[in-house]
């Protein structure tokens, strides 16, 4: 038995854990849960997981007195001694230190806060060597290229092809966009997801922070990452290898299939989840990615390439960003505006420590806020 932590348990990614943990009780015992604010589900995870410690990170809301609360509360459910793995969840730049405190601790890191690498890539692997643990992505692209990728040594990998939905507005005629509102972006083609990464998923910041990400976890350089737009999000990614030979992993959309891999990785459990039908997904299509029509995708990789504090900048400006549209405080084209304006205010510095990558967020933060206030 595993004992497993999932931070962030009352998001999309939390659902799918909590489905494949109660499929596979026998394999894994949950031992801590945490949640934002959201109390209702996260009481209701408890009922259905039997928890030791659960967790509201804001203080400021009531909840049952035998849970705990704080964000020291969730750092420690994540360097728990009877934790093997840590499936990290945690919306946003705020799953940085969980990430890192994990890894010190030498636990297997379920990653699914795709902030963590892009913030502060240096220190997860700086953490990662210290303590020993272990860093198995959960997001759907990683996954795919973490099978395709197993007995491949890095000489023979040519690159790497990230597919890409191309989100709510994959379709619309690029003069609409202005007028586009927030229940348009989440009405996303073929996954059900959380309403930030839902809107990523509409301006392609989501795949630029794959990027990163993949740059990161599998050390291939920039130019060695493509992305393709897959409408149907059937294939989730593909490696090719230098003797031209390319490996797809395929299955229908859900997120229950990497995070089994995940909780498992190098060894597949038997599951009872959706079996794939080639004859039902069919046609499969491929589109060049836009930048006309994705211009944040593009800022992304500028940052990435830039490298030291510049991808925390991204991601916080997008953040702050994506949050004002939801807010009707920002248009959908504006979002692009404000990472810009973030991207040439704040000064890149190298991200040595976890206060530079704080230093570079909290700036990144206001620059977009100056802007986004001067807009509305």
């Amino acid at each position: 038995m595993k004992g497993v932590a999932v931070l962030g348990a009352t998001g999309s990614i939390g659902a799918s854990a909590a489905s494949v943990l109660e499929r596979h009780a026998d394999r894994f015992r949950v031992v801590a849960l945490t949640g934002y604010r959201n109390v209702r589900r996260l009481a209701e995870l408890e009922r259905r997981l039997h928890p030791e410690q659960v967790v509201l990170v804001d203080d400021g809301v009531d909840a049952p007195s035998h849970w705990q609360s704080g964000r020291e509360a969730l750092l420690a459910a994540a360097e728990r001694p009877d934790v093997d793995i840590v499936i990290n969840a945690v919306v946003g730049a705020a799953g940085l230190e969980a990430t890192l405190v994990a890894l010190e601790a030498g636990k297997r890191l379920a990653l699914a806060n795709k902030e963590s690498l892009v913030a502060g890539g240096p220190l997860v692997l700086a953490a990662r060597e210290r303590g020993g643990g272990e860093l198995v992505p959960v997001d759907s692209e990683h996954s795919a290229i973490l099978q395709c990728l197993q007995g491949a040594g890095d000489a023979e990998v040519r690159r790497l092809i990230l597919t890409a939905s191309g989100g709510a507005f994959r379709d619309w005629d690029l003069a609409d966009l202005q007028g586009a509102l927030p229940e348009h972006a989440l009405q996303h083609p073929t996954w059900s997801m959380g309403a930030k990464i839902t809107v990523d998923s509409a301006t392609m910041a989501n795949k630029a922070l794959e990027v990163i990400e993949a740059h990161f976890l599998f050390g291939v350089f920039y130019e060695q990452v493509e992305v393709a737009l897959h409408p149907q999000s059937i294939i989730h990614s593909m490696v090719e290898f230098v003797d031209g030979s390319v490996l797809a992993q395929v299955g229908f959309p859900t997120m229950e299939l990497p995070v089994l891999y995940a909780l498992t990785h190098p060894e597949r459990l038997p599951d009872d989840g959706r079996r794939f039908d080639p004859v039902t997904a069919s046609p499969l299509t491929f589109e060049a990615l836009d930048p006309e029509r994705y211009p944040t995708f593009a800022l992304g990789v500028e940052a990435g390439r830039a490298g030291g504090t510049a991808p925390a900048t991204f991601n916080a400006a997008n953040e702050e960003a994506v949050s004002a549209f939801l807010e009707r405080r920002l248009s959908f084209p504006g979002i692009a505006d404000a990472i810009r304006h973030a991207l040439d205010t704040v000064e890149v510095r190298p991200a040595d420590s976890l206060a530079a990558v704080r230093r570079a967020d909290a700036q990144a933060r206001e620059a977009a806020r100056t802007l986004i206030e001067q807009i509305s």
